[in-house]
């Protein structure tokens, strides 16, 4: 008995120990993200999602630090690099956790850039796939507050690009604005982005 005890006070200890690991990891990542280093902070995250190959969380943000640092990239060949390298670690988020709503926003804000880089390229290929993407992800989760901010600004792009009333999507905004209000992400590290951006389109929808 005393032996089984010993045996389950080191495994608990070795979970622990993993565990924080893991939170320093994403932390630490995090935290260079937070200091305007992607490039360092991407690389922690593919160390991280080396090391935990079940968890689709360190690849998606991997993903989304390259994502969000290409909008506004001039040099084409930087930003398919860039690009190319979020669709692989997409790729590895998505085999881990299928359908999930999270990394479809993801997916469409990869698209996303490319249109936003050269919309008369690439808007009449990938203008569909964003918005059945996002059809897709609501379907799943129509309480997700991303899902809904990010369709929303996805449409008011698409309508400002038209010359297109926006008013619309206002609504939209608001909802998902109660939805922020209300989500708890599943862990810690789970996504919990969004709200402020709302914020500031629905300011710019006065």
């Amino acid at each position: 008995m005393q032996k089984l005890s010993i045996i389950l006070v080191v495994f608990v200890t070795s979970l622990v120990s993993a565990q924080t690991n893991y939170e320093k990891g994403m932390q630490k990542a995090f935290e260079l993200w937070g200091q305007n280093k992607p490039v360092e902070a991407s690389n922690m995250f593919e160390r991280i999602a080396n090391a935990e190959p079940d968890n689709w969380l360190p690849a998606y943000y991997a993903a989304q630090v390259n994502i969000v640092n290409s909008f506004g990239l001039q040099d084409e060949e930087k930003l398919s690099a860039q690009l190319k390298k979020a669709q692989d670690l997409i790729n590895d988020a998505t085999a881990i956790s299928k359908n999930n709503p999270e990394i479809l926003v993801l997916q469409a804000l990869l698209y996303t850039a490319w249109v936003a880089h050269d919309g008369a390229t690439y808007g009449m290929t990938l203008s569909p796939k964003v918005a059945a993407i996002y059809e897709q992800a609501e379907q799943i989760a129509p309480e997700n507050p991303r899902v809904v901010y990010c369709k929303a600004e996805w449409g008011i792009g698409g309508a400002k690009y038209f010359g297109q009333d926006t008013t619309p999507f206002c609504k939209d905004l608001e909802r998902a604005l109660e939805l922020f209000a209300n989500f708890k992400p599943e862990t810690p590290f789970s996504p919990n982005w969004g709200e402020e951006r709302t914020k500031m389109l629905l300011e710019s929808c006065k």
